[in-house]
């Protein structure tokens, strides 16, 4: 019976590994398609009471990350593989490039959905608190292009100028912008999507379980 317990083990061991080494599947993509049109729709319904206004603009990332963390969260329960939340970020960030965003933001998303990749990684996906994190990492993103306007005011609406963004709204956007708004803008976000992503481990509870994440 010994002899026979250890096989099974072996071979359990030998299919963890192999699960572990193996790439991202067609349905692991037909998934994250799924997933990373969610998360957008989500994104954009929580930035919508902002972005319209050149003074609330501002915390248009807050509200992006307050709705999408249940998304994120249930994909990398789904998905506990590396490049998931990096193909979603580039993915969404090149949709709100095309709607007019300025490229900062939609390189930021690229960029901090990488970073979350590589964090969450770190435990394979199966720690609740890492991925929580990594989530968060994952909300700067959007701030991309707010870290341009305070840096390079000129450039910036120079460039949204170029997409048709109005003169009146830019010219209110920084009349209202002190510099110190910037890291509110940036620990906000952050703040926020660890709220976010807690709440979706909450209610994600049950998925959470069955795909073996941990505290």
């Amino acid at each position: 019976m010994l002899a026979i317990s250890i096989y099974f083990r072996r071979i359990f061991m030998a299919n963890s590994t192999y699960l572990d080494k193996k790439g991202l599947t067609v349905k692991d993509l037909v998934t994250i398609g799924i997933f990373t049109a969610i998360y957008f729709i989500v994104s954009l319904l929580g930035g919508l009471p902002f972005a319209p206004n050149p003074v609330l603009t501002f915390y248009m990332p807050l509200g992006q990350a307050l709705l999408s963390g249940p998304v994120m969260m249930l994909l990398w329960a789904k998905v506990p593989k590396f490049g998931v939340a990096t193909i979603l970020g580039v993915i969404v960030g090149l949709i709100y490039f095309v709607l007019g965003m300025h490229w900062a933001m939609d390189l930021g998303f690229a960029v901090m959905a990488l970073l979350a990749d590589l964090i969450a990684g770190t435990r394979k996906y199966r720690s609740k608190k890492i991925n929580i994190l990594a989530y968060a990492v994952m909300c700067l993103g959007p701030t991309g292009t707010y870290i341009v306007f305070f840096l390079d005011p000129a450039g910036w609406a120079s460039t949204m100028l170029s997409k048709g963004t109005p003169v009146d709204y830019i010219d209110t956007m920084k009349a209202a912008a002190p510099m110190w708004l910037l890291f509110v803008i940036l620990i906000g976000s952050f703040v926020v999507g660890v709220f976010s992503g807690w709440a979706g481990s909450k209610l994600l509870k049950k998925q959470f379980e069955k795909a073996g994440i941990t505290a």
